[in-house]
């Protein structure tokens, strides 16, 4: 297992593992729906609806790495880091950047 001393050192490794444009979709609806989700709970007041979250944005990639992708997600073995490059990608996808290493620090 790897070992980053820093989310910039680890982006790059999370930017290889989701070559396939099919995987980088699916984390990209998954996402999307995870926020809908939230915002809907919120707005609602109906909080049972939040136990979807883990099970929707995990999904969605699970599925992508799985069988698409075909490889283990990052998240077993890096959580945090993981889950912060999810939303830096999601970000960079949404406003039509590259995904390469130089949006690991904006």
């Amino acid at each position: 297992m790897a070992k980053f001393n820093s989310f910039r050192e680890f982006y790059p490794f999370y930017l290889s593992e989701h070559q396939n444009l099919t995987c980088r979709r699916l984390h990209f609806i998954g996402s999307t729906l995870v926020l809908c989700i939230a915002a809907f709970a919120i707005i609602t007041g109906q909080f049972r609806w939040l136990w979807l979250i883990p099970v929707v944005g995990y999904g969605f990639a699970w599925v992508g790495h799985f069988f698409f992708e075909k490889n283990r997600p990052a998240t077993f073995n890096h959580p945090f880091y993981s889950l912060l490059g999810d939303w830096v990608m999601y970000r960079d996808i949404l406003l039509g950047r590259p995904l390469t290493r130089s949006t690991a620090g904006r």
